[in-house]
């Protein structure tokens, strides 16, 4: 008699995503590769037993919603060497912090103008985080802000050696939008913007 145990079906959904990632990655419109990320996640969202929606959310009915695909808000952009290496101890959903370490910075240019640092996650084993607080954070969009990059998990956009690709087409919210079980790095300090980016993944 076979059963589902929950961390098979985490590493069922982590092996998803970082899936649906080398999907995105592998097409070259970057348009399309949009269209199949959110078909992706509509679909993870609504049947996966590990979806970060309650039974009764609205959402899955609805689908999540996002802000049409802007080309202007993808770059592919160099890492810029921090000027000091500082670890972070940044507050989460729940009861445990989690540790960032700063390996250097992302400029975005006009229109968004801002500088974010990029993070190495220490915990999962490691891997780029990105996270990101903008004008829209407690109004059209979660309030602790959303993702760009969580290479953890497979979540990554592509690049070189020396530089990655930042599309903000691609934000989303952290699980612990969804509901209070999940535990989420909130977007530190470094990585606040004033621009209101309306891309991405939005609260309706």
């Amino acid at each position: 008699m076979t059963f589902h145990s929950a961390e098979l079906e985490l590493a069922d959904w982590r092996r998803r995503v970082s899936e649906l990632y080398a999907r995105v990655r592998a097409e070259p419109d970057a348009e399309q590769g949009h269209r199949l990320w959110r078909a992706g996640r509509d679909d993870l969202f609504l049947n996966h037993p590990q979806s970060p929606l309650e039974p009764g959310d609205p959402l899955r009915r609805t689908g999540v919603q996002y802000w049409p695909y802007q080309p202007t808000l993808r770059f592919e952009l160099p890492l810029v060497r921090a000027p000091v290496t500082s670890q972070h101890v940044i507050p989460t959903a729940g009861d445990e912090p989690t540790t960032l370490r700063a390996i250097g910075r992302i400029e975005i240019p006009d229109p968004v103008n801002g500088i974010f640092t990029l993070w190495w996650l220490e915990q999962y084993g490691g891997g780029l985080f990105l996270p990101l607080r903008d004008a829209t954070a407690g109004s059209t969009t979660y309030g602790g802000g959303r993702y760009l990059l969580d290479s953890a998990k497979g979540a990554h956009l592509g690049g070189t050696l020396a530089t990655l690709v930042i599309d903000l087409n691609f934000l989303y919210h952290p699980s612990c939008r969804y509901s209070s079980a999940w535990q989420c790095p909130l977007a530190p300090p470094q990585n606040t913007v004033a621009f209101p980016v309306e891309a991405g993944e939005r609260l309706s």
